[in-house]
């Protein structure tokens, strides 16, 4: 069982690191969803995201989902490094329960802009999504 919640949530942070470098090499599907906004208008994000921004979360999920496979004793690694998947995956359970919770004006459960398409995104799929990655996460690095 253990090795299966490793394998999914590995696959997970590997599609969303794919996502990430399709945007980064000019991809467009569903960009405009994943930004948060001020308002409803499409061209009222916060920000745009920079390509090394984008290609820098695209490697860290990548590395996440390496992360996840070592905890999950999937991978093995050698003695040297051994120790370090362990703390990195309750850094990564930690970052992804702050996504969820959020910081209550435009990301996460308590966030105080809606109507806009990320904040729908954002209560149907991508806040539930950090929820369950931060608990899959913590759970199979305490064990």
């Amino acid at each position: 069982m253990i090795a299966v919640v490793g394998w999914l949530l590995a696959a997970v942070f590997a599609v969303l690191s794919g996502l990430h470098i399709y945007w980064a090499l000019g991809g467009r599907r569903g960009a405009a969803a994943v930004v948060p906004q001020r308002s409803s208008s499409a061209t009222d994000q916060l920000f745009t995201p920079p390509l090394v921004m984008t290609l820098a979360v695209a490697t860290a999920l990548a590395g996440a989902s390496v992360v996840e496979l070592c905890i999950s004793g999937v991978v093995q690694l050698p003695d040297v490094i051994a120790g370090w998947p362990r703390p990195l995956a309750f850094v990564i359970a930690a970052a992804f329960l702050l996504r969820a919770i959020g910081e209550r004006r435009y990301v996460g459960f308590f966030k105080r802009v809606r109507g806009t398409t990320f904040s729908r995104w954002d209560d149907r799929l991508f806040s539930p999504l950090c929820l369950g990655i931060s608990t899959g996460t913590f759970a199979l690095a305490i064990r």
